[in-house]
């Protein structure tokens, strides 16, 4: 139980802002002897004692209690300090910009909780085979071509990423999403065995199609449990806390400078997430939208929202995946940055990219999604291929790269909320599910694109400047063809998830 204390002398006239029920973090009830407690908030535990005294000059000192405990199992040390520094003021109108632009309740708060934990496992995992690549290239003698091709059958797991993300819908989301974390971690390891580049593929192809699906599910049951006010900061939050694993990832590549062979280490390190993953068994609740009552809807009737977020997937993912697999590779052959250095490059110029997810997310829940997600879009490519053109291992290539992540970031939660917020509960599962094998077939056409490019022009710059013409023409669509859906419930853009009306009363 945290505990703020608040002591201050102010005028009589001020004495009301400390008094009256706070509505920036939570929502108070009416003051009962000078105790105010929760209405609607995301803490498990809450009460405000106001002491007000009289003091010299007609002035009044305030004493202000506050005993809290957040609703969040894992991340609440890094919640609780925000907070603590919040609630020593009077209450405000607004909330403060790092919170949900709406109200969460506890089961909301503990939700997206245990889901960033899942996301941290998913972001090691999504990173893991790009970042090991250009050193099991080098112990098993492969090039640019055999990477990229290797890359893109990796990805094409997606088909049986499929078939789990929809079992979700029969079999609900949180039996699903546990047994697809814990079969990527241990299906990663594997690697550490491999004998050869094509076992290493197969042994990740199965990995990474766990992965892919573990965040589609995520990113449901997130956009389910969440006010609408808020879908698209809990998707910033939880692309944070892939960042996180993806980062944790990155560091460990210092690994790979112990030998030839070091590399294989990072993939014995998901076997450390196993006993984490088991423990949000006791957190993790079943979405209350799925236990909602709903119906099984087909597929044919929601074609063209399939359609658009398909094509968008497909488009974005030619870029973004070869850009994720050959940046490691371009500083290393091209600059010729050792293991360490490039963990470092990565860490400098990925960290800021957090800045982006929480502006996208809180600019895309209060402002809209299109326009976030179009900016994003047409500056991220731009700069990310300046960086790819720049020589020297000097200040343009790391600004670029800089740059084009933090804008590049600011397009993940603008976008990534609208799979869940476009589809029924009944479909949700296998509509996104369908989307990411077209975002996996996206990124096994860029990256094959990407390497057999490269190879024939002698670089890696000129290929990503080609593959930009993606993210490119997907900001163009956004613009024109997709629904706003800031601030809206999912039942009113799917109706088919309404409830029936009460029946009337008898004749």
């Amino acid at each position: 139980m945290a505990r703020v204390v608040a002591r201050t002398v102010v005028d009589r006239a001020d004495v009301q802002d400390w008094l009256r029920p706070r509505t920036d973090l939570l929502v108070e009830t009416a003051a009962t002897g000078g105790v105010f407690r929760q209405q609607e908030g995301p803490f498990e535990h809450y009460q405000r004692r106001v002491e007000v005294e009289p003091a010299p000059d007609d002035r009044a000192q305030v004493t202000q209690t506050v005993d809290f405990r957040l609703a969040l199992p894992y991340f609440r040390f890094l919640f609780t300090g925000p907070v603590r520094s919040a609630l020593r003021r009077p209450g405000r109108d607004r909330a403060p910009w790092w919170a949900p632009p709406e109200h969460l309740d506890g089961g909301a708060a503990n939700a997206l909780g245990t889901l960033a934990i899942l996301a941290v496992a998913f972001g090691y995992l999504n990173t893991l085979f790009t970042q090991t690549i250009p050193f099991a290239g080098e112990e098993f003698g492969a090039g640019n071509s055999a990477q990229g091709v290797a890359g893109s059958v990796v990805r094409v797991g997606g088909m049986i990423a499929l078939v789990v993300v929809a079992a979700a819908d029969r079999r609900g989301r949180r039996r699903v999403m546990l047994g697809a974390a814990t079969a990527g971690c241990l299906l990663a390891a594997t690697g550490a065995l491999a004998p050869s580049l094509g076992w290493l593929t197969a042994s990740q192809l199965l990995a990474r199609a766990f992965a892919s699906a573990l965040v589609v599910l995520v990113t449901i049951v997130a956009a389910e449990e969440m006010p609408a006010g808020c879908r698209a900061y809990a998707v910033s939050l939880l692309a944070m806390a892939g960042g996180l694993g993806a980062g944790v990832c990155v560091m460990a590549l210092n690994l790979a400078d112990l030998g030839t062979r070091g590399w294989r280490i990072l993939y014995l390190l998901p076997l450390l997430a196993l006993p984490a993953i088991a423990s949000t068994r006791h957190h993790l609740r079943e979405s209350r939208r799925y236990l909602a009552p709903h119906r099984r809807v087909p597929i044919k009737g929601h074609g063209r929202r399939l359609a658009l977020l398909a094509v968008s997937a497909l488009l974005v993912n030619l870029f973004i995946a070869p850009n994720s697999q050959f940046s490691n590779r371009f500083l290393r052959s091209e600059l010729g940055f050792s293991g360490g250095l490039i963990g470092l490059f990565s860490v400098v110029v990925g960290t800021p990219a957090a800045i982006g997810i929480v502006a996208g997310g809180r600019i895309a829940d209060v402002r809209g999604r299109r326009i976030v997600a179009a900016v994003a879009l047409i500056g991220g490519s731009a700069c990310t291929v300046a960086f790819f053109f720049a020589r020297g291992g000097g200040w343009p290539l790391w600004t670029w790269a800089l740059i084009g992540n933090v804008l590049s970031a600011a397009s993940i939660p603008a976008l990534g909320v609208y799979g869940p917020e476009l589809f029924p509960t009944g479909l949700r599962g296998k509509a996104n599910g369908l989307v990411s094998v077209t975002a996996l077939g996206g990124s096994a056409i860029g990256l094959t694109a990407a390497g057999v490019m490269s190879d024939h022009l002698g670089s890696i710059g000129p290929a990503m400047a080609i593959l930009a013409v993606g993210p490119l023409l997907l900001a163009v669509l956004v613009l024109v063809a997709y629904p706003e859906t800031a601030h809206r419930e999912l039942e009113e853009l799917n109706p088919e998830d309404r409830p029936p009306p009460a029946p009337g009363p008898s004749p």
